[in-house]
């Protein structure tokens, strides 16, 4: 637990600066530590240094070989520890603090959760950041098995067994390795792939350049991307594995070739060069793509803030040769799997549709700067860390992309093509790198029962009656019984599949209207106005695209907005029994061409709402709304199966989940006796959505009391606040 007293940041410090000697030893000795950089860089943080505070000197790099554990071929952070000491003053130069050192012995390494930048703030709290603390300062071990396992590391380095996924990151980050090793050397990168190619069908036409004269012949200069992309094609598995381990073969690549390319983007066979044909290519535009090529392995095997500006000039410069755009992040990804995402179309449609992140690009049709695509990585990496974030890496952010079904995304073409002939053309749009369709990943009851829902089968296998027969679904009950979560649920059981593109999520509140619901005027970045669809006109699109798949609708907390108002006239054609075109209405807007085209509620299309009842603030929805939708009431879920998931999944001690299931349902009779039972507190307070470390029950049920159920408790006492923390003290006596 954080008190005051050990709650102040801990610094990690770097001892070398822009590849000068480690001055590790000089600090020591004179009882300091220096900022190196004269351009004010690290100065804000160095200010914030106070005495008292611990310090570390650090070093940072990775390692494949020679490590306490097994890491499985992959490479791995390692951080060292030379020096820790205590601040005893600070210059407030933004250089300089005075320091009472204490030299290690010999440099202790630490792996795995490291940090590359010359300064590094950690503040206590975490499991991570308390375990490093305790190793640097304490002199404790490691807890090696746990770090392991943690989402961010255990599909590298996790015991996973056969299960492992992500094995083709082994031989990509090979062959990336061994292909910068000729970058000065093309000429014989290409006459060695020559030598192959007519071995193997499809590289003779991939090598054809166009020279100046317009005469054609061989290619004579080649990026190390397009090396890359010879076997990442729109092509059979068998033919890529062929490509793959005659080109490794050549470069003296020893990693096994992949047997599955899953979640693994591909180049459009339409245009599958990062560069123009040799007449209108510039001099320096292959030279670019390998400076950016040679600047990402350089940031990976040391992110410092000189190799990071490096990096951002060399994306910057490689993004306006023509063929690189949103492809120089595929390429890099391939080349670097766990460091760089790719942003091809389903990994942005998933960003942003799916994981709410945000892409500013540097103008229309173009990709983002290179400082965005950084800042991505950044904010993506501090992400990956949470156990309940629905991705935990770069490879499976692609792979959840690759299995995220978007309606209407074109896919690659599969027959062979000439890898240039789009650029005849000057307006021609470039064509990005896609994924193959994924195949579908079945869901049904049994999922919904593993996942940690406790309902009965019977229950669950009624609600999906209750939705396949009335169209639309409210989910009603107190607050916590999981609405939200098993309405998700549903809809993916509805589906048969787990089909994240299929279901629009949407949350009413007072100010949603039907224009944004529906369809209405919105202004445009010139000012001006224009007719766009709302969500659930795009879900309308959609389900009717595709009438043999089923699409869903979710709507959290449908009551805190004006449902019948919100859908309008559409509200009649939600009916079961009006869902053809011969009852298909023309909406208050036309269509965005000006022609008004009736509309109907396609039967493929379902709703599935929520609804908070015991939220007193909010109108009870009217009587047509309600004669449109079958309403479920859901309880407060304690027993056997709970008990079960949050000692097996949560980590909760057994006796004291039967002690915390008591005192819910000891709360819950009350608030039932004063208030009603749809004010009851609802299951989903006391589950975990992670696993608690051990021994950590007590703390972790005081602090869900404390910041959770104590304030709902305020709200329904509002004007007893005295009973409301009566009721938090009973519920809480003698834990």
């Amino acid at each position: 637990m954080v008190t005051e007293a050990n709650a102040r940041p801990c610094w990690f410090v770097g001892a070398a600066y822009n590849r000068t000697e480690d001055q590790t030893p000089r600090f020591v000795a004179e009882g300091i530590w220096e900022n190196g950089y004269d351009d004010g860089r690290y100065g804000d943080l160095v200010r914030l240094m106070r005495p008292g505070d611990k310090i570390a000197i650090k070093s940072s790099y990775t390692r494949k070989h020679n490590l306490p554990f097994n890491s499985q071929g992959a490479t791995v952070s390692v951080m060292a520890i030379k020096a820790v000491g205590t601040i005893i003053a600070n210059l407030d130069d933004g250089k300089h603090v005075r320091v009472d050192w204490l030299p290690v012995s010999a440099p202790r390494e630490w792996y795995f959760y490291t940090n590359r930048a010359t300064v590094w703030r950690v503040v206590p709290g975490g499991w991570m950041e308390d375990g490093l603390l305790a190793f640097a300062f304490d002199d404790q071990p490691q807890d090696i098995d746990r770090f392991r396992n943690a989402p961010f590391w255990h599909e590298r380095f996790g015991d996973t067994g056969s299960e492992q996924r992500f094995r083709w990151t082994a031989f990509y980050s090979a062959f990336a390795a061994r292909l910068l090793d000729y970058r000065n050397d093309r000429g014989r990168l290409l006459k060695e792939i020559q030598s192959v190619a007519g071995d193997i069908p499809g590289l003779g036409i991939y090598l054809n350049d166009r020279y100046p004269d317009g005469e054609r012949g061989p290619l004579l200069d080649i990026c190390p991307f397009t090396t890359m992309g010879m076997f990442n094609r729109s092509m059979t598995d068998a033919n890529r594995r062929n490509i793959a381990g005659a080109l490794a073969k050549l470069i003296g690549v020893e990693e096994n070739v992949p047997t599955s390319f899953e979640g693994i983007p591909v180049l459009n066979n339409q245009r599958s060069w990062f560069f123009r044909y040799g007449d209108k290519r510039a001099e320096d535009d292959i030279d670019k793509l390998w400076n950016v090529f040679a600047a990402a392995a350089a940031l990976v095997e040391s992110d410092m803030p000189e190799q990071r500006e490096a990096f951002v000039a060399a994306y910057d410069t490689v993004i306006e040769v023509w063929g690189a755009s949103w492809n120089i992040s595929t390429g890099l990804y391939w080349a670097h799997p766990w460091e760089f995402p790719t942003l091809d179309s389903n990994s942005r449609s998933f960003l942003t549709g799916h994981l709410q992140m945000r892409i500013p690009t540097i103008g229309p049709q173009r990709p983002c700067s290179g400082a965005t695509y950084v800042k991505l990585i950044d904010d993506l990496n501090a992400r990956f860390g949470e156990d309940s974030y629905p991705v935990h890496s770069f490879p499976e952010l692609s792979l959840a992309a690759w299995r995220y079904k978007v309606p209407g995304d074109s896919q690659p073409e599969s027959a062979a093509a000439d890898p240039a002939s789009t650029e005849d053309e000057e307006e021609t749009a470039l064509a990005e790198p896609v994924q193959a369709p994924a195949p579908s990943e079945p869901y049904d009851i049994n999922d919904i029962l593993s996942d940690g829902c406790f309902l009965q089968r019977e229950e669950i296998e009624r609600l999906l009656e209750r939705l396949r027969t009335r169209k639309n679904l409210i989910l009603q009950g107190p607050p916590g019984t999981g609405k939200t979560w098993i309405a998700k649920r549903l809809a993916f059981a509805l589906m048969g599949e787990r089909a994240e593109g299929r279901v629009r999520a949407v949350q009413f509140h007072p100010n949603l209207s039907y224009e944004d619901f529906v369809r209405g005027w919105r202004p445009t970045g010139d000012g001006t106005l224009t007719l766009a669809d709302g969500v659930f006109m795009e879900a309308i699109h959609a389900a009717l695209s595709q009438p043999e798949a089923r699409f869903v609708v979710l709507i959290e907390e449908i009551n805190r907005g004006n449902p019948a108002q919100i859908f309008g006239e559409l509200l009649t054609l939600l009916e079961a029994g009006k869902r053809t075109p011969r009852e298909a209405l023309e909406l208050c807007y036309p269509d965005a061409d000006g022609v008004r085209r009736p509309v109907h509620v396609p039967e493929n299309l379902f709703v599935i709402g929520t609804m908070n009842i015991a939220d007193r603030s909010l109108a009870l929805v009217d009587l047509a709304f309600r004669r449109r939708f079958a309403f479920v009431g859901l309880e407060p879920r304690l027993g056997p199966a709970w008990r079960h998931w949050v000692t097996d999944k949560g980590g909760i001690e057994a006796a004291l989940a039967d002690d915390i299931e008591r005192r819910i349902l000891a709360l819950n009779a009350q608030i039932a006796e004063t208030f009603g039972r749809q004010f009851e507190i609802g299951h989903s307070y006391v589950t975990p959505t992670a696993m608690i470390e051990q021994g950590a029950t007590r703390e972790w049920f005081r602090q869900v009391a404390e910041t959770e159920i104590g304030p709902l408790l305020e709200e329904y006492w509002f004007d007893a606040p005295k009973s409301a923390r009566e009721a938090l003290d009973k519920m809480l006596e003698g834990w």
